[in-house]
């Protein structure tokens, strides 16, 4: 027996609100939703009814009406033992979270959503999208294996109860995975998953099955087309993958609102207009939440460099990559720190412990990772010490990457990783902050002194035997160093800021500099 069997009053209302939104109609299921919930007295009825209601509200971004509605449904299906009902409240509880800000209450309705679910063995239509709906929150909150997880149960459950595969093709849970990819430096591994995503949907469309998909889903399968074609990939511009007109779905979606408006920006560098592409830039109104903070300023990095600005592309770049490493800080600190507290749940605590293990070291070079280095920093800013920071930008690491492909590339950064801790002083700090980016910190120490690190490194990258490792690719770093005085008010982020921009600087001055022939 399903969810909806078990209501009593008005279930024709609620099925017929249910195929609205899933055609992406959400503003005509409020209105009806609405109405249920004046003229109902069922207590299932209305229960199901406000849980689609917040469902509906968080497909059309009307964010500002979240809390009251999550507290409505909360109310009604408190005293219901129906397992569905409490892990999908559960799972749009997480979504609505994530969109106000709030990542550590995000997370824990995520963990009650999962325990509710899986609890419910009925194969059921609604439990299918109960699942579908988990596993959106996990995509949105950067959880890519557990919304891949989620979105194949749901597919399972929904095949049980004669839902299409289709139906939960759900393209933009990879999508979001792709830049992702992309916004930390792996542009290759980005369009690796886009192809995968484009491939999907030349089966469904071969196969006849592409009626099936949900407008939400052809408006991301649009995008990923966009996407790849922004960065270089040739794709099909006629028919039924053409990414203009897929971009054309998704109804009152705000999701598909703001892939309609990245797709443009993605087309128009895609068509060698990248002013036009920054102007729509300079005037775009998406939500941070979609595919994250740092889409924007990597879209500009592209189409800069496509305009020939390197330098502001270089910026722009540097800029996403940052956006996307405070995303991750954030959410390591949510699920390290409040998760284990808030949560009574053995597996749960094993797993905090093992992040919080795997969180200050980076697993390509074993040496300490950013967050490390902030805690390091920290601790020095605390006492009052004197340091200098310098940054390292490797320089022909893209060409490695563009060349020989990205197992090269990781193999030349352990190198690097190898020759920087070689030449270092007793006492000394490296880290890997992230992409091609290592930091070293050198305590009691004057900027001549600093200088003499930074040559030695030079020279001792410049003469390792790059030929052997990657032929006709050298390698180089370019380094820049601020001083950090403990006793001053300066912050551990200011202090890695101004080392960060002097470090850009002055690979802008030396990338200008005419090299020896």
């Amino acid at each position: 027996m399903g969810w909806l069997d078990q209501v009593e009053d008005q279930v024709d209302a609620l099925r017929r609100a249910r195929s609205l939104q899933e055609a992406s109609r959400s503003a005509e299921a409020c209105v009806l939703l609405d109405r249920v919930i004046r003229t109902t007295g069922d207590p299932y009825a209305r229960a199901d009814a406000l849980v689609q209601r917040l469902s509906a509200l968080i497909n059309l971004g009307r964010t500002a009406e979240f809390t009251r509605a999550v507290e409505d449904a909360s109310a009604a299906v408190r005293d219901l033992a129906e397992p569905y009902l409490h892990g999908h409240l559960n799972a749009l509880a997480a979504l609505a979270a994530h969109h106000q800000g709030a990542l550590d209450r995000c997370v824990m309705h995520l963990v009650r959503a999962a325990r509710a679910l899986g609890a419910d063995d009925t194969p059921d239509r609604d439990t299918a999208w109960g699942w579908h709906d988990l596993a959106m929150a996990y995509s949105y909150l950067s959880f890519h294996g557990h919304a891949l997880g989620a979105i194949e149960r749901a597919r399972e459950v929904g095949l049980s109860a004669g839902i299409p595969e289709e139906t939960f093709a759900a393209p933009g849970i990879r999508l979001r995975n792709a830049v992702a990819l992309d916004h930390n430096g792996d542009s290759d591994g980005c369009l690796r998953v886009l192809r995968d995503v484009a491939g999907d949907l030349a089966r469904f469309l071969r196969g006849g099955r592409a009626g099936n998909l949900r407008p939400s889903s052809l408006a991301a399968y649009g995008y990923a087309a966009a996407r790849r074609a922004a960065l270089g990939d040739r794709v099909e511009s006629a028919g039924d993958a053409d990414p203009k007109r897929l971009l054309g779905h998704g109804g009152d979606s705000a999701r598909a609102r703001d892939l309609r408006q990245l797709g443009q920006v993605c087309l128009a560098v895609a068509a060698n207009r990248p002013i036009e592409a920054v102007t729509r830039l300079d005037a775009l109104q998406v939500s941070d939440e979609t595919l994250g903070a740092a889409e924007a300023p990597r879209l500009r990095s592209v189409a800069l460099a496509r305009a020939g600005d390197h330098a502001g592309a270089h910026r722009a770049d540097r800029h996403a990559f940052r956006l996307a490493a405070r995303r991750s800080d954030r959410l390591r600190d949510v699920y390290i720190d409040g998760i284990a507290a808030r949560i009574d749940h053995e597996e749960m605590r094993r797993e905090a412990a093992r992040y919080e293990g795997e969180a200050l070291t980076d697993p390509l070079t074993g040496l300490p990772n950013r967050r490390r280095l902030e805690r390091y920093l920290g601790a020095v800013v605390s006492r009052g010490e004197r340091v200098v920071i310098g940054v390292c930008d490797l320089d022909g690491f893209k060409a490695v990457n563009t060349r020989h492909g990205h197992h090269s590339g990781d193999l030349v950064l352990q190198r690097v990783a190898g020759v920087i801790n070689r030449v270092m002083r007793r006492g000394d700090f490296v880290a890997r902050y992230g992409g091609d980016e290592f930091v070293v910190v050198l305590p009691d120490t004057v900027m001549p002194e600093a200088v003499e690190v930074a040559r030695r490194i030079e020279a001792a990258v410049r003469t390792e035997d790059w030929e052997s490792l990657v032929p006709g690719t050298p390698v180089g770093v370019t380094i820049g160093f601020a001083e950090v005085d403990g006793s001053t008010t300066v912050s551990v982020r200011e202090a890695l800021g101004t080392a960060f921009e002097l470090a850009d600087r002055e690979m802008l001055r030396a990338k200008a500099r005419p090299r020896a022939s």
